[in-house]
């Protein structure tokens, strides 16, 4: 198939929808292709000797575009490189040749066709065309830098472009104005009305930029006299801390004042913290109310009310992660993916809180660990095991002398982000008395309709914990209160078996005890079947603590024996644990009759 760009000629071409950038003649156009759609129109041009018609989105942010989604006019365009990213996706790059008007699209089963008709550029080759071309190259070169978005690679190739057809079309494509803006040039097929239009869009730009310098001018008056005062005060704070005097009412007042102009907070909590700054500043510097607002102050504008992390959405990595510290566990692991999973295709947490249930030791809190570390978010825990005060979750009181916010409050003070990974642990273990019931007051937390506004009493004013990812974790399914249940879903983590209690042991409880008894692998020495007689005649238990323990108590004799027998290693084996342990404190494989 070959292209006659001087001449109107009808084809019938797949289409590429393209967003963000409007293609036009003479340019290159380089672009990464992830939609199913428009991978597929790539690899069908290959049948139409890499020809393809690209077309701009009117509104680039539609996924699945129909004909009526697209302009009408677009370019007739050579793929000249194309390379395969390891995520499927391809980088392209297109060589535009000739206008074309879109007479009707073809909806097939994966992408679209349309038929086009071409429309070369009309050039009367005048003096007029030659003039205003010399203008609009003079004028590119004295402000190119105001014009252009990369003015050090649109100079050369205007200069290399001989005719008025190429230089319009290299300058409008290049120019630094809004592409939507950019459709006219793609419209008008002739050479001496584009240049007419670039000329009329380099004056508005360059009105535009002295506007933008008047404007800076008076920016940086402004600034410059706000430097003034903030030199001044700096003074005033560097002689009062030269007299003792550093921590001054009016210092702190100050400090506080900055802190609230730059937190983002909800109005209604920068409205009340500037009322209480104002009765602080009023209040006499001895007075016991006095230390009390301050306290308060203190804590709105230490509180994260905006800070967030950025969310890692890769589910490989998170899988990665969960696999480095945990092994076995797979149902519970595949439950915690599918929960990102659905976490990352919403954009929001899940209306339902996870709760891990299991015996002790067999890796519940660490698995949250690892859910914080896959998203990179920040991880903070809450033990609520023998807490029965509702005020221990909710705050207490200004009116209470030494009144602090609650645990959530305090935990998300730590944080330092609104959108940190939260435990819960031991929520089977919250009992209540006269004081409140602080299961009540978890519902308020729990609860995806309610956290976003949830009530603390210390602070008196609504504070979001919508962002927040909690997690909980619990021994004992029973002694969870059956409303605060019914907001989590549970996720069982049974005890592990023996082959993975085995592996756990080798590759990390072992390293680990050796680490911190300061002994290399060198110098002592396990076999691979002393971790197994371990779990079989010196430990019981569901998870791996005593486990963890007694290789810690082999690791401390094992040191003492070196030192004092003055040896260089030591090989820990069957017949060496009864020695150093003692005798089988349990029978296995052996049926009591």
């Amino acid at each position: 198939m070959k292209v006659n760009t001087q001449e109107v000629e009808n084809y019938t071409l797949p289409v590429l929808p393209v967003r963000g950038v409007v293609p036009l003649p003479n340019t290159e156009t380089r672009l990464e292709i992830g939609r199913p759609s428009s991978i597929e129109a790539l690899e069908m041009c290959e049948d139409n000797s890499n020809y393809i018609i690209l077309v701009s989105q009117q509104d680039p942010k539609i996924e699945m575009p129909t004909g009526d989604d697209l302009l009408k006019y677009g370019t007739l365009a050579k793929v000249v490189m194309k390379i395969k990213l390891p995520n499927g996706h391809y980088k392209v790059k297109f060589n535009s040749l000739v206008r074309v008007e879109v007479e009707q699209f073809i909806q097939t089963e994966a992408y679209f066709e349309a038929n086009v008709k071409t429309m070369p550029s009309i050039s009367n080759d005048s003096d007029e065309e030659q003039a205003m071309m010399r203008v609009l190259l003079n004028e590119s070169v004295e402000n190119g830098s105001l014009l252009y978005q990369y003015p050090n690679e649109v100079l050369p190739m205007l200069q290399l472009a001989a005719t008025p057809e190429k230089v319009s079309d290299i300058a409008a494509f290049y120019l630094k104005i809004a592409e939507a803006e950019k459709v006219k040039y793609l419209q008008t097929a002739e050479v001496s009305e584009r240049l007419k239009l670039l000329l009329t869009d380099f004056e508005k730009e360059k009105q535009m930029s002295q506007l933008e310098i008047l404007i800076n001018q008076e920016v940086k008056k402004s600034v410059d006299e706000h430097q003034k005062e903030f030199y001044l005060r700096e003074k005033i704070k560097a002689i009062q801390k030269e007299l003792g005097d550093d921590y001054s009412k009016e210092t702190v007042g100050q400090e506080i004042r900055e802190k609230i102009d730059e937190l983002k907070m909800p109005e209604a909590v920068r409205a009340k913290a500037l009322d209480e700054l104002k009765r602080f500043e009023m209040l006499p510097s001895n007075s016991s109310e006095s230390g009390v607002v301050r306290t308060y102050l203190e804590w709105l504008v230490a509180l994260p009310w905006s800070e967030s992390t950025e969310d890692n959405t890769d589910i490989l990595h998170a899988e990665t992660v969960l696999d480095k510290h945990h092994f076995g566990l797979e149902k519970v692991k595949d439950r915690i993916l599918e929960y990102l999973a659905v976490k990352t295709m919403t954009g929001k947490n899940p209306s339902t809180i996870l709760c891990l249930v299991g015996p002790p030791g067999v890796g519940k809190t660490s698995l949250a660990s690892s859910i914080a570390e896959a998203l990179g978010r920040k991880f903070v825990k809450v033990s609520l095991g023998g807490v029965k005060d509702e005020s221990e979750i909710r705050g207490h009181r200004r009116t209470y002398l030494g009144a602090l916010p609650g645990r959530m409050i305090q935990s998300m003070k730590k944080a330092g982000t609104v959108n940190p990974v939260f435990l819960l642990d031991e929520i089977d273990k919250m009992s209540s008395d006269y004081k409140g019931d602080p299961a009540s007051a978890m519902l308020e937390v729990l609860d995806p309709e309610q956290n976003h506004h949830f009530s603390d009493h210390y602070l008196e004013e609504s504070y979001d914990l919508s962002n927040v990812l909690f997690i909980a974790t619990a021994n004992y399914l029973e002694n969870i209160p059956a409303p605060l249940r019914d907001r989590m879903d549970i996720v069982e983590v049974s005890s592990y078996t023996e082959q993975e209690k085995a592996e756990i042991g080798n590759k990390h409880l072992i390293p680990r005890q050796l680490e911190a008894h300061g002994l290399t692998t060198e110098q002592v020495v396990f076999e691979e079947t002393v971790i197994l007689d371990l779990i079989q005649y010196y430990t019981r238990e569901a998870g791996v603590r005593q486990l963890e323990r007694v290789v810690g108590s082999i690791c401390r004799k094992a040191a003492r024996k070196l030192l004092a027998q003055k040896l260089d290693t030591m090989t820990i084996n069957t017949e060496s644990l009864v020695e150093l342990l003692g005798k089988h404190k349990f029978k296995h494989g052996i049926i009591e009759s």
